[in-house]
């Protein structure tokens, strides 16, 4: 699975060009500078995956999302807020006022623990597509690996290939006797 991750992803992903960007993962990150290239933070990492949304809090400080009622703070009541979540677990839910954190949501009335668009229409779990009968990581991953066999090996610079070493059998060597059947 991993050969075959590394396949599409030098082969495939790294050489599209992005919507976004315009450019090929590849040709940007060759352009980029040390500060871009630095690994974030994990609680910005997290941060970049959260979702979030606008409700504004009811007289008794109580938000509605799909299906849910949670509690904020009082002194939060008829405000618009911004709740922010990941839309795989909808029972921690962070709130912030004017892009500043305000506290957590406390779940007071669970309907639902997912965000609606993490299933399917009828409520199943995604489930996988239909098989087409044609291997794509297959003939992938032997593209990628002819790919990497034309390239320099570097055991051949010195002194060119090595033989295995011979294995001794575990007691060590062992004599024939002659002249026994």
């Amino acid at each position: 699975m991993n050969r075959l991750f590394q396949a599409w992803t030098e082969t495939v992903y790294q050489q599209a060009v992005h919507s976004e960007t315009g450019q090929a993962p590849a040709a940007r990150w060759e352009k980029a500078t040390p500060a871009e290239r630095a690994v974030p933070e994990p609680a910005l990492l997290r941060e970049a995956f959260l979702w979030s949304e606008r409700r504004k809090a009811g007289k008794t400080a109580l938000v509605r999302l799909h299906g849910n009622v949670c509690q904020v703070d009082a002194w939060l009541a008829g405000r618009t807020l911004e709740l922010v979540f990941d839309p795989f677990d909808l029972d921690r839910i962070e709130v912030r006022l004017g892009g500043k954190p305000a506290g957590t949501a406390v779940p007071f009335v669970m309907g639902r623990h997912r965000h609606p668009k993490t299933r399917t229409p009828d409520g199943q779990a995604r489930t996988e597509p239909a098989p087409t009968g044609i291997d794509y990581l297959g003939a992938l991953g032997g593209v990628h690996d002819e790919a990497l066999r034309e390239q320099v090996s570097y055991q051949f610079l010195i002194g060119g290939p090595r033989e295995p070493a011979q294995q001794e059998e575990p007691d060590g060597p062992q004599e024939k006797e002659e002249g026994r059947d």
